[in-house]
């Protein structure tokens, strides 16, 4: 069954990025998202002493990503007098959960709201989704509101891109998940849903939410900085994955910037078909992703590409598509995904039968690649592959110079 939590106890209890704490909008800097160096830098900026600066990062570091906390008068092993003056220069705010559904296979759905960058901007609203199994967690998170791609089959992709998220806006994905499946220590997991039976609720990070996480390039490396940081949140780099539609020239930075693993959104294997289907080959065509692929810095049977294929119903389904996929991967290490298309309002597609997946699948198997049939998760609350949209929407310059100008009268 379909459930939509009640959330009030969190928005009561959890400092929230409401749209009045905007950055900008007051004197609060947000904490969440800045690099080590940004975080020196900030304190510093407070008159903390230079040479107490090392000390007070590592402190701070430790009570935000090693243990969660969002008050600064927790911080037991600092003086009530600095946690006085970090609380009136700072914030370690939540985003706003505006929803939260659980699917009925323990699939969770967020939708959050983040305030505008600067004061009279309109919050955005992003959906972030957790995936949970026996012996492990998977969180979906989202890099853009909206996405500059229009891929035909993705729901996310008929909403226009509105706007980059920051750092900190994506650890804060991260952070608001922990905080609600109980995954900092001596936290209670909720009674509610499925969490797995496993030391950690979200294990595993997947950048395959709202937007392409390679056109937000900087922002993306900064926060996956920080999700991997040893004596922070301290996720494995072999334990994200970042899925891109094939942005060729960043293909190599993200490799050697961020060492995480990487996933080719594919989906067809001749390039007048996947011109339709993901508009980014016409700029970037097969086989020059291949070629990036082959370059990817740290690639090898154990830093295998994840090669993403959604099964459309007479599209790209045929024997002969997965022969030629094959072909085109040859001397790749590579698993390939195979995705049942989960419909969306208005999707031109069907999914593939069953039958026609299963041989698709036999005929990469028998080739020697990995090519497991992704279970649909959350199709019931939208929250599965390619469901992902929000109603936020950008709001023209013209728009904003206007408003200016009321309120100015």
């Amino acid at each position: 069954m379909t459930a939509t939590l009640d959330i009030a106890r969190h928005n009561a209890n959890a400092p929230t990025l409401a749209a009045d704490a905007a950055p900008g909008a007051d004197d609060h800097q947000p904490l969440i998202g800045l690099s080590r160096p940004a975080l020196a830098e900030a304190l510093a900026g407070l008159g903390i002493p230079d040479r107490q600066i090392r000390m007070r990062s590592g402190q701070l570091w430790s009570w935000l990503y090693g243990r969660g906390l969002t008050d600064f008068a927790a911080m037991t092993n600092i003086s009530k007098d600095l946690r006085l003056a970090l609380g009136a220069a700072f914030t370690l705010a939540r985003p706003e959960i505006l929803t939260e559904q659980v699917s009925s296979d323990g699939t969770r759905k967020w939708l959050l709201r983040f305030p505008g960058k600067t004061p009279g901007e309109a919050p955005v609203d992003v959906e972030t989704v957790y995936i949970p199994e026996h012996d492990r967690g998977t969180l979906c998170v989202s890099s853009q509101v909206g996405c500059t791609l229009t891929c035909r089959f993705c729901h996310t992709g008929t909403q226009p891109l509105v706007r980059n998220l920051t750092a900190g806006e994506i650890v804060g994905q991260i952070l608001l998940a922990r905080d609600r499946l109980g995954d900092w220590p001596g936290a209670e997991r909720p009674a509610e849903g499925h969490v797995p039976d496993a030391e950690r609720a979200v294990s595993n990070i997947v950048l395959m939410g709202m937007g392409e996480p390679l056109y937000n390039f900087d922002h993306v490396r900064d926060a996956m900085a920080i999700a991997t940081d040893g004596e922070g949140l301290s996720l494995s780099k072999r334990r994200i994955t970042l899925s891109t539609s094939g942005v060729v020239p960043m293909i190599p930075r993200a490799g050697a910037e961020m060492g995480v693993m990487l996933a080719i959104s594919l989906h067809a294997v001749r390039d007048d078909l996947r011109n339709e289907l993901v508009p980014l080959n016409k700029k970037y065509p097969i086989a020059d992703l291949l070629a990036a692929c082959r370059a990817y810095p740290g690639l090898s049977n154990a830093r295998r590409i994840t090669f993403e294929y959604v099964m459309l119903k007479g599209v790209n389904d045929s024997v002969a598509d997965a022969k030629e996929l094959v072909r085109l991967l040859k001397g790749i290490p590579a698993k390939i995904n195979l995705i049942p298309f989960n419909p969306w309002p208005g999707s031109p597609y069907e999914c593939s039968d069953w039958e026609t997946i299963e041989a698709f699948g036999d005929i990469v198997n028998r080739a020697g690649y990995a090519s497991p049939i992704r279970t649909p998760r959350g199709r019931d609350i939208m929250a599965a592959c390619g469901q992902l949209k929000s109603d936020s929407e950008r709001v023209p310059a013209w728009k904003k110079r206007r408003a200016g100008a009321g309120e100015a009268h």
